[in-house]
């Protein structure tokens, strides 16, 4: 019942990503175009997104389980780093460049779009890329530390 469940949410979410124009690129660089033909719509589509967010997550920390009964694991660290400064520099790289985002590429990628195909195949790469250097990261760090 729960993987039903989670794929009917997925589901609407990927219908109001389509619904809403989000899985089509133009939005997205019609948005980022301040100083041309601006398209507040992705505006507008965030704000909507955020209000609900804050309530949700207003929800989520008062609560010890998710209502499908699994764990809350909520980010444990607010510390803003140079990962994090560098994975939001190079995603909003990768979104100002390609127009898409993971939600809506892989719906516009399921809707049969090549370009968003591209998109999530390189956005698999990339998430491969950082696992293998994470390991190797950490297997240098192990290291140095048996080292001493």
């Amino acid at each position: 019942m729960r993987r039903t469940i989670e794929f009917l949410v997925g589901l609407v979410f990927g219908w109001g990503l389509l619904l809403s124009g989000m899985t089509d690129p133009g939005k997205v660089q019609g948005f980022l175009d301040l100083f041309g033909h601006w398209d507040p719509s992705l505006a507008l589509v965030m704000g909507g997104a955020i209000a609900v967010g804050i309530f949700a997550f207003a929800l989520a920390r008062r609560r010890t389980s998710a209502i499908l009964g699994g764990p809350i694991r909520l980010p444990a660290s607010n510390e803003i780093d140079r990962r994090l400064i560098a994975g939001s520099l190079i995603f909003g790289a990768g979104w100002g460049l390609a127009g898409f985002c993971p939600g809506p590429g892989i719906v516009a990628m399921a809707a049969g779009e090549i370009k968003a195909a591209v998109f999530v195949a390189a956005m698999l790469v990339g998430m491969l890329g950082l696992q293998l250097l994470d390991r190797r990261g950490g297997a240098k760090a192990a290291q140095a530390g048996a080292a001493r």
